[in-house]
């Protein structure tokens, strides 16, 4: 199972790195781009290929957030990624499919690409973006998309992207996608909104910049007391008959019984990340 929650970490910021990880997240991303001014996006790859060189992290809980295809610095991110063996990349402003093939090519064909997808245009190629060999899933900017189209604010601006996104991204077998961040660090209730509103359209994971975010996505990524039951009572329901059976008052058909299935999956997966870490 992927990440439900990934917190950024700026990459000129290594003593964070390891408080990052041990935080909770599924998986951290280390910050090449925003969170890092350009006089210090060298020390800041350099910050990153040291820790990971040192520090045994799994892959799959470490991602590098490079600079984007078109920036002067995104052939030494792309350098310094295939020479750290760096497995998972997200590639911001994504845009083409061919930005996704470029970058696979200047590293290792091991990549897997979460694809960040900030722009009317990436929208409008969100179909090509998925498609593209590579793409693990794609991830939304929201901020950067409500600038980028002069939104004022209202979450309606983000139904046609999400439902979008989420189309495209189980139409191109994908995981599921991850929503965009919450900038206002003091209100967690804003951040369980915003996460239960991407949720609607299919996310299933969110990008976090702060430690008290992660557990708010964690917690609500868990099914609940009472959906496990309820799934356990259709998935027995289902097991002891042949034809058509009822649970509570409600025919259990197969969109029924995968519904059950799904929940028992979330529920048993963070089990063993609770046993594992």
């Amino acid at each position: 199972m992927l990440p439900v929650s990934y917190l950024f970490v700026p990459g000129n910021r290594p003593e964070r790195f390891a408080k990052a990880l041990a935080a909770g997240a599924g998986a951290i991303i280390l910050d090449l781009e925003d969170a890092v001014a350009p006089a210090d996006k060298a020390a800041a790859r350099q910050a990153i290929a040291d820790w990971v060189a040192s520090a045994g992290v799994a892959p799959e809980r470490l991602v590098v957030r490079i600079n984007d295809a078109l920036s002067p610095w995104y052939a030494d991110d792309l350098a310094m990624i295939k020479a750290a063996g760096i497995r998972q990349v997200m590639l911001p402003k994504t845009e083409f499919a061919e930005q996704v093939k470029m970058t696979i090519a200047a590293t290792n064909p091991e990549v897997v690409i979460v694809a960040l997808v900030e722009s009317a245009r990436g929208i409008n190629n969100i179909d090509q973006i998925a498609l593209a060999e590579g793409v693990q899933r794609i991830a939304f900017g929201t901020l950067d998309y409500a600038a980028d189209l002069n939104l004022p604010g209202d979450e309606q601006g983000l139904i046609y992207p999400y439902s979008k996104i989420a189309i495209a991204s189980r139409s191109a077998e994908l995981a599921p996608p991850v929503a965009g961040v919450t900038p206002n660090l003091d209100d967690l209730a804003r951040t369980e909104a915003d996460f239960a509103f991407a949720r609607a359209f299919g996310c299933t994971a969110k990008l976090c910049i702060h430690p008290k975010q992660v557990e708010v996505v964690e917690r609500l990524s868990r099914p609940s007391e009472q959906e496990v039951i309820w799934a356990e009572k259709v998935l027995a329901a289902a097991k002891d008959s042949s034809g058509a059976v009822q649970v509570d008052g409600k025919m259990v058909d197969r969109p029924v019984v995968l519904k059950a299935e799904a929940i028992m999956a979330r529920s048993m997966t963070k089990t063993h990340r609770q046993t594992t870490n």
